[in-house]
């Protein structure tokens, strides 16, 4: 009896192995077959669109280079046909653009179907796990997952095996300005920085924050404690109490949770309201979606 294939969605391998792109017949449109391992001609392969890394360490591909010239391809990469001798690489990409650098002709290539949605669910899992993919990176991928592939947050979760609440964390980073994301993909601030600064609902305090944690060299802590004490601050004119830490804390847990901007407004005897932000229609619906989901 075969074997029972693994779900979907929980690591590259399921994916490939997957009955959706597990085609093992004779690919009659071409010189290679589908499902198998051939040495391919690297002048029928083309780079994946929907590769989520956006930058490919030049010295890192140059050791890699030499390697491939002493010992070879070691691992397949693994393509998926378009047409009649005409490939497009789904994951080892890496590796492919080492090969060509090391002025191979040919490169081991495991041949599958997949069409642009499995693409890049593929090019997104081989990617997430790795130490050098930023977090603005991925961010970009699990956005591109749910607007292109049409999903919600949860179905994501589900597809990928990532916690909702982390694939919020990271699409947030997408909402921070331009000079914010920058010192995030070039390592100045580390995403624990960010989401702390995200809680701060003006751009300009926001990157005098970032200012300051380049200039002092801050840690996470410390950031949060500055974001704390600006979305709270004491008027001394009227002496005002500060909100006690649970609402605080409240707050920040319901921006993670709505991945939108948070508003609690409460008087000395208790009584408040909270205020959620929502920036277009879909976006009203994504948030009652969540909403009535938790009932």
């Amino acid at each position: 009896m075969r074997p029972r294939k693994k779900a979907l969605g929980r690591g590259l391998d399921a994916i490939l192995q997957s009955p959706d792109t597990d085609i093992t017949s004779h690919d009659i449109s071409g010189n290679y077959v589908v499902g198998a391992i051939a040495s391919m001609d690297v002048e029928i392969i083309e780079t994946n669109p929907f590769q989520p890394r956006l930058d490919f360490d030049e010295t890192s591909i140059e050791e890699l280079s030499r390697s491939i010239k002493e010992q070879g391809i070691i691992q397949p990469i693994t393509v998926r046909k378009l047409g009649f001798d005409k490939y497009q690489i789904i994951s080892g990409e890496r590796r492919f653009r080492a090969a060509k650098h090391a002025d191979l002709k040919e490169v081991p290539a495991f041949i599958r179907v997949a069409n642009d949605e499995q693409m890049l669910e593929l090019a997104l899992v081989e990617n997430i796990h790795r130490e050098d993919l930023n977090a603005l990176e991925i961010a970009i991928s699990y956005n591109r997952l749910i607007e292109e592939c049409k999903l919600t947050q949860d179905q994501l979760s589900h597809r990928i095996g990532k916690n909702r609440t982390t694939i919020s964390n990271y699409i947030r980073l997408l909402k921070l300005p331009a000079e914010l994301q920058i010192a995030l993909k070039g390592d100045q601030i580390s995403m624990g920085h960010a989401r702390a600064i995200i809680n701060v609902t003006d751009d300009e305090a926001q990157l005098r924050i970032l200012k300051t944690i380049i200039e002092k060299n801050l840690s996470v802590r410390q950031v949060e404690e500055i974001v704390r004490t600006q979305l709270n601050p004491v008027s001394n004119e009227k002496q005002k109490t500060q909100f006690p830490e649970k609402f605080l804390i409240g707050r920040e847990k319901l921006i993670e949770h709505f991945n939108t901007k948070v508003g609690i407004k409460r008087s000395n005897k208790g009584s408040g309201s909270i205020q959620i932000t929502f920036d277009s229609d879909n976006d009203f619906d994504r948030i009652i979606e969540i909403i009535a989901s938790n009932k």
